[in-house]
Order: structure tokens, then sequence, then C-alpha cells
């Protein structure tokens, strides 16, 4: 049989800013990626947040940005690799923590926007991310886009790594992501969002914006908790997975 982990980035309000549909989804999904404060999210919704994933059995990972709380971290940062590292490393330790006041641990590490699609094309950056990772707790998943550098970095650290796909992203050739700002770089149809995601994880395969299929591994599923069908897709896309005997695990059950 089949297996996936389903994730959702969450946590993403800040102060009197609400973002996101996160206690509707949340019993949808095996895993939630929860904003550290840097691109999105503030200390008291990392709490609430934590506590809520704790409350229903999701697994609970970091998903650190660059600090750019006004482009929600997807503009690009000329940083140095330990810049990153540093970054990644303040943003566990402060998700750590509220983990460990609510009695329950972190399972993965996600980075986030502009940062995940920067190491997944550089590996010094993806390096610098696998050893900062390592260093806080080496049992620590880490959650990379299929096929990237960060993969490959992971596997040359010794880091556990899942690889994701993406149910509401167009990819390119290459299999990387469309940037946002193009044309067709967000599935916003729900027919096709799940049906993209029921043949990444059983057939190996996707289809990219200019029409190429190309190959794709899929230990995990990602929906976006931001988007405007955010709930409809991932609890359609879980219905659909199930219906085609795939069972929703966490990451530490695959990986």
């Amino acid at each position: 049989m089949f297996k996936v982990d389903l994730n959702c980035d969450l946590g993403e309000s800040y102060g009197c800013y609400k973002l996101g549909l996160d206690e509707q989804v949340i019993p949808f999904i095996s895993s939630a990626n929860v904003a550290c404060g840097y691109h999105a999210g503030d200390p008291v919704v990392m709490n609430k947040t934590v506590r809520l994933a704790k409350r229903v059995g999701v697994h609970i990972g970091a998903h650190p940005g660059f600090p750019d709380l006004m482009g929600f971290g997807r503009r690009s940062m000329a940083v140095t690799p330990s810049e990153a590292k540093a970054y990644i490393q303040y943003q566990i330790g402060a998700l750590a923590a509220f983990c460990r006041a609510n009695g329950t641990k972190l399972s993965h590490v996600k980075p986030h926007g502009a940062l995940y699609n920067m190491a997944g094309k550089d590996i010094e950056l993806a390096a610098a991310i696998c050893e900062g990772i390592c260093e806080i707790d080496e049992s620590l998943i880490l959650l990379a886009l299929s096929g990237s550098e960060m993969v490959n970095a992971a596997k040359a650290t010794g880091l556990r790594c899942a690889k994701e796909v993406f149910a509401d992203r167009a990819y390119e050739n290459d299999g990387s992501l469309v940037v946002r700002t193009k044309a067709g770089a967000m599935i916003t149809d729900e027919e096709t969002a799940i049906a993209r995601a029921v043949r990444m994880v059983t057939q190996g395969k996707v289809t990219s914006l200019s029409g190429k299929d190309i190959p794709i591994e899929a230990d995990s599923v990602c929906v976006h908790g931001d988007g405007a069908k955010a709930l409809e897709f991932v609890r359609k896309i879980r219905a659909a997975l199930t219906e085609n005997g795939v069972g929703i695990v966490p990451l530490d059950n695959i990986v």
C-alpha cells in the first residue's frame, strides 16, 4: 500500500492580522509546518498552533524563513551560508521551546519561501541548513523539495529527509516550482490539484507547466494554508488519496 504525509504551512497569523484557516485545516493533515516569527507568526500564535497540533495528534515542524515580514519571506535575500544557518537555528530553537513547554516535541523542519527555493538550487546554502538542523537535533527530519539540492545535502549530512511535492503549485521541466509571479504558478482548480496529488503519489509523475511529464518522489504532499481554497483542497485531497489506497501517515512513518 502507498503511504504519504499530508502537510500544511500554519501559524502564519501575526498580531491582529489573521491568515489561514488553521483550526479547520489541521484535523485533515498529519504534519503542521509552523511559522517561527521571521516571515510570519509571532510568539502567541506559535504557542497556540503547537497546542492545537498536539491536541489533534498532528506532528509539529518548524517552518523557518528569511527575516521578511513585509514580503512574507518570499523575496530572495543575499545571505551567506553561515547567516542562513544562524537564521535556521534561531527559529528552530524558538519553536522547540514552545513544544517543550507544551509537553510535545518537534519532528521536522521545512524551510519557507525564498529560502526553500534558493536552497533547492544552491548546494552550499542547502548544506548550511542541514548542518544547522543537525547541530540542534540530528533526529529531526528535513522536509525538502523532491529532486532538489536540499535532498542531496541531507544525504551528505546524514539527516533524514522527506521529499515534498505540491498539490497547488506548478512545476518547471527541471522539477523546480514555477515562480509565483509567472502565470499558471498556482493551481486553483480543485479537481486538477486532486488529480495531480494522487498521480504524484501513486505514479511518481507530474505534468510541468509546459506540458512535459517529469519524474517526482512524494513522501509528503503540501497544501498551502493561506490559499483561498485550502480547506477544500486538503479535505478533498485526503479523501482522494485514501480512496486510491494511500495511507496518510506522519513523516517518521515514512523516512
